[in-house]
């Protein structure tokens, strides 16, 4: 059937209900073989028939996805198993200054929090909240961090930009900003060596950190 023919948001619909990840307009422009620019009236009203239904429209992470309504997370809760996973304080507070300073480096991080970050920060990595996007032209070459599409979509936001502004940088504060969502991504952490370093650390890492993000 030509596209000109199909029911172009029930076509839509059925693109964003089987994606794992949002649905970036250009993409669903190319698969519904439409112009770019008629995507935001096909979502329209695509919007506009859920009207009333459990699941809605969502623009988050550069994408549209469908998420279930905020009035029936309390039954949704309840349906899942396990419970939602949740984030310590401390990877709240690594995650709020690497999302409030990015691209940052693990020894940066240290010197905000005062404490040895190294697996927390494999933590958030292995959660696919953070990634590495280089490493900083300074001594020891260290690895730069900053949040993935991941942390947006978990946190339900639809860029940095709706990140809660604060008039200056206050850890705790930003921390209290972020609210974990249901469940979280566990997608593999990347491969690094082992750290050699040593310093205070959180009570959530007792054990030796596992990636060394200061230098090879």
């Amino acid at each position: 059937m030509p596209r000109s023919q199909q029911d172009l948001p029930a076509a839509a619909e059925c693109l964003i209900f089987v994606s794992r990840q949002p649905v970036s307009a250009p993409r669903l422009a190319a698969h519904l073989e439409v112009a770019p620019d008629e995507i935001p009236a096909i979502i329209d009203e695509l919007a506009e028939r859920l009207g009333d239904h459990g699941v809605y429209i969502v623009e988050i992470a550069g994408g549209y996805s469908l998420a279930t309504r905020p009035e029936y997370a309390p039954l949704v809760q309840a349906f899942l198993e396990p419970p939602p996973e949740r984030l310590s304080v401390q990877a709240l507070e690594t995650l709020a200054i690497i999302a409030y300073r990015q691209p940052i480096t693990r020894p940066e991080i240290d010197e905000v929090r005062g404490v040895n970050s190294s697996s927390v920060i494999q933590t958030l990595l292995e959660k696919n909240l953070i990634r590495l996007t280089g490493r900083k032209d300074a001594p020891g070459r260290p690895f730069l961090l900053e949040t993935t599409p991941d942390f947006l979509s978990a946190f339900g936001l639809k860029d940095l930009d709706e990140l809660p502004q604060l008039p200056e940088l206050q850890i705790p504060q930003a921390a209290q900003q972020l609210s974990t969502s249901e469940r979280l991504s566990t997608s593999p952490a990347s491969s690094l060596p082992r750290s050699e370093n040593g310093g205070a650390s959180d009570n959530e890492e007792d054990e030796e950190p596992s990636a060394d993000l200061s230098a090879d």
